[in-house]
């Protein structure tokens, strides 16, 4: 006689906001430290059980969880609630108006960036693991149902707007199986979240924290927590599509993300038995990038800088002045790297990234995989085409100090080559390693 699953599902949501001032990471340059709170940072967690087999997800408004913080998350939840390490996902949604969770080291060389904060890091591990605890002894009988979602708007390939790009968006609903009351919903996109800049000094989630708030409000309930997952994005960005630096820009496009959820919500088909189960591969290593000599860093730094200025003296189209204003940044950051081979400290870098994690959850015929670092979007696409309904989240469970960049952009050389650590060879690996693991 054939056992039927029955879905079990807990959720939960917990402030995880700085009580203090903090240094807000991911613009170099810039003393940057909060003044006060725009909208809440949340640990949003997502608990399901098929009777059998159980998993964990949880997303985080922060730039970077850490590698060594994403181990000791796992390993309080797993005491705690029985769930494997292996089953739990946890993940950033990179706001650049969050707290410093790590020390990067391209940034290094940057007087006005300070060592992480400890207390808030182990603030924010404790709060993740109150969200997934609550989230597990929560579960409930349970339905779930996915459709696609179309976040065109939001933003575009970064550094060409009619480049690769992936505006579906996979929305996940999950209900009581009795009453139908929302207990999450869960999203992938795949798109920076960097609409505020240097001059915003509020603690913010950005537009995917505008996104939830406008769901909460409008679809789901204030209580249904939001997990917003973000896909690989590392050429991808509001850049192109922003109209200015503001909340109310960062409102609008989260209300473009927020009202294509609500617009496929409503079509979903729910189904209660269902299974669930995850695996991982572990990356012992992955192919180092080359660095050039540190004369030779020096010299495409000056080129950088007398571009930008070029490009400013001519008023050119503030994207491209901004493009340029990155490629800067990623020159100072080669620059940095390129003295780290030479006294060492590169090695240690390495050292913290790896192994590199690879984690496939399975929900039914869906599968959420789980990539460590910064990955450019054609890496995911190409997995996409060969396995459908496998969607890729990113900087989960781990970072990998910089990009992981395609072999044209590597040669192109700009921003996001220059803060790299691995070889673009690195992103096929990736491929490779995540079909052999889903197939």
């Amino acid at each position: 006689m054939k056992t039927v699953t029955i879905l079990k599902a807990g959720a939960a949501q917990i402030d995880i906001s700085p009580k203090d001032s903090q240094f807000l990471f991911g613009y170099p340059h810039v003393r940057r430290y909060s003044t006060g709170i725009h909208d809440a940072l949340l640990s949003s967690a997502l608990y399901l059980s098929d009777g059998r087999s159980e998993v964990m997800f949880i997303a985080n408004d922060v730039i970077f969880v850490s590698k060594s913080s994403a181990a000791w998350v796992r390993r309080q939840i797993s005491e705690k609630t029985g769930i494997k390490p292996v089953c739990i996902m946890i993940t950033a949604t990179h706001t650049h108006s969050g707290p410093i969770t790590l020390n990067y080291l391209s940034n290094e060389a940057d007087p006005v960036v300070p060592k992480t904060d400890k207390t808030y890091v182990e603030f924010m591990e404790q709060q993740i693991t109150k969200a997934a605890v609550q989230a597990y002894r929560s579960a409930e009988p349970a339905k779930i149902g996915l459709a696609i979602a179309d976040d065109t708007g939001v933003g575009t390939n970064r550094r060409n707007p009619g480049g690769p790009c992936d505006h579906r968006v996979p929305v996940l609903m999950v209900k009581n199986a009795n009453s139908g009351k929302n207990i999450a919903c869960m999203v992938v996109c795949s798109m920076h979240p960097t609409v505020l800049h240097e001059d915003s000094t509020l603690v913010s989630g950005d537009f995917p924290g505008l996104s939830r708030l406008y769901l909460q409000q409008h679809v789901l309930g204030a209580d249904c927590p939001v997990l917003h997952h973000t896909g690989p994005c590392g050429n991808q960005s509001p850049r192109h599509v922003t109209r200015a630096n503001t909340f109310d820009e960062a409102k609008r496009l989260g209300e473009i993300l927020g009202k294509a959820v609500k617009k496929v919500v409503s079509v979903i088909q729910y189904g209660g038995s269902i299974t669930v189960g995850a695996k991982q591969i572990l990356l012992e290593d992955l192919p180092r990038r080359q660095f050039p000599s540190v004369q030779d860093a020096q010299l495409k730094l000056h080129q950088t800088v007398a571009r930008l200025k070029m490009l400013r003296d001519t008023k050119a189209a503030p994207q491209e002045i901004r493009t340029a204003e990155c490629d800067w940044f990623g020159a100072e950051e080669t620059l940095a790297l390129a003295k780290a081979a030479v006294d060492g400290k590169l090695l240690n870098a390495y050292q913290l990234c790896l192994p590199a994690e690879i984690q496939a959850i399975q929900i039914g015929a869906w599968n959420f995989v789980g990539w460590q670092g910064e990955i450019f979007i054609e890496y995911a696409l190409e997995v996409k085409r060969q396995i459908p309904n496998t969607f890729i989240i990113s900087m989960a469970n781990g970072e990998m100090q910089g990009y992981i960049v395609t072999g044209d952009a590597a040669r192109e050389g700009g921003y996001e080559a220059s803060n790299a650590l691995f070889d673009y060879q690195a992103g096929d690996i990736y491929v490779q390693k995540t079909l052999e693991l889903l197939q």
